[in-house]
């Protein structure tokens, strides 16, 4: 339930910033497409675990109730306040961490033939297969510890830009840093392209 709710705040965070963006027609410094990509990550979440279970129709109509309450408390704290909202999620992802952790603990000392460790070994959600890059052999097990990893990464990124100026390039995501890393990469090629050409004409 909770990951049909965890979505909303990275979705909320970028529609913000790409308004802003258009009325001062500037650039975001990273910020948008990086809770994008939070949203979506969160998204996949839940596409994974309802892969699963499939939910009732008492639990999707809770889930509308819960993202229209939560989505408009969210969506207004935003416009107010980002800086506190953005550590609100990063303590929230934090119990996240410790809820996952608590799980792989459970499954971890599951006793032998016992249902929790029968879903340790069963075979992960083909979704999760091609999202995580698990491979055939992926479990339930390695999509937790996938999940965990994620949850902790958006503790930290959240934590790191609350209280960041809002003209600030994203510290985690500098666009100019990735366009000099792909000059260099291009550069790099080129060089070792022409290295061997040379090789390859005096052999």
């Amino acid at each position: 339930f909770l990951e049909t709710i965890a979505a909303i705040p990275g979705m909320v965070a970028a529609i913000i910033r790409h308004f802003r963006s258009l009325r001062n027609m500037a650039r975001d410094g990273g910020m948008l497409n990086m809770f994008l990509e939070e949203a979506n990550n969160e998204r996949m979440h839940l596409l994974t675990f309802i892969r699963m279970k499939e939910p009732g129709y008492l639990f999707r109509v809770a889930v509308v109730g819960a993202q229209f309450g939560f989505g408009s408390f969210f969506l207004t704290a935003y416009m107010l306040n980002p800086t506190w909202c953005h550590r609100f999620v990063g303590y929230i992802e934090e119990e996240a961490c410790h809820t996952y952790t608590k799980i792989l603990e459970e499954m971890d000392n599951a006793p032998s033939g016992s249902e929790l460790a029968k879903w340790k070994i069963a075979d992960a959600p083909k979704i999760s297969k091609g999202y995580w890059h698990l491979g055939e052999n992926g479990t339930v097990y390695d999509v937790m510890k996938a999940v965990r990893a994620d949850e902790a990464e958006h503790r930290d990124v959240n934590h790191a830009v609350s209280g960041v100026p809002e003209d600030t390039v994203n510290p985690l995501y500098d666009p100019r840093v990735k366009l000099d890393g792909m000059l260099k990469k291009y550069v790099k090629d080129i060089m070792e392209k022409e290295a061997s050409n040379k090789q390859a004409h005096i052999a």
